[in-house]
């Protein structure tokens, strides 16, 4: 079984492959829900970066996470769900 700081290894390695920043064009469609739902995943694994020190998101730079973040808020945007989802984080937070 490999330890996280290998994991995190393979991960950057994985990254830093030449072309993995060359800009690709995906046509999605997907459902509404699946776009909320993807939002809260992105949030949450945003959101847990700082207790992960030893992951595999502790490699990656912060300018690379912020255009993850982007593109959640993008999608919610374009899906007209950003007032959906702010409730929906109001009402989490209220726990």
């Amino acid at each position: 079984m490999m330890t996280a700081n290998v994991v995190a290894q393979v991960f950057d390695t994985i990254l830093s492959t030449p072309g993995m920043n060359d800009v690709v064009k995906i046509d999605l469609k997907i459902s509404r829900k699946d776009v909320l739902l993807l939002n809260a995943i992105i949030e949450k694994g945003l959101s847990d970066k700082g207790d992960d020190k030893t992951g595999i998101l502790a490699n990656v730079p912060a300018d690379d996470l912020q255009k993850l973040k982007s593109l959640a808020d993008e999608a919610l945007q374009k899906a007209s769900l950003v007032e959906l989802s702010q409730r929906l984080s109001e009402l989490d937070s209220v726990k």
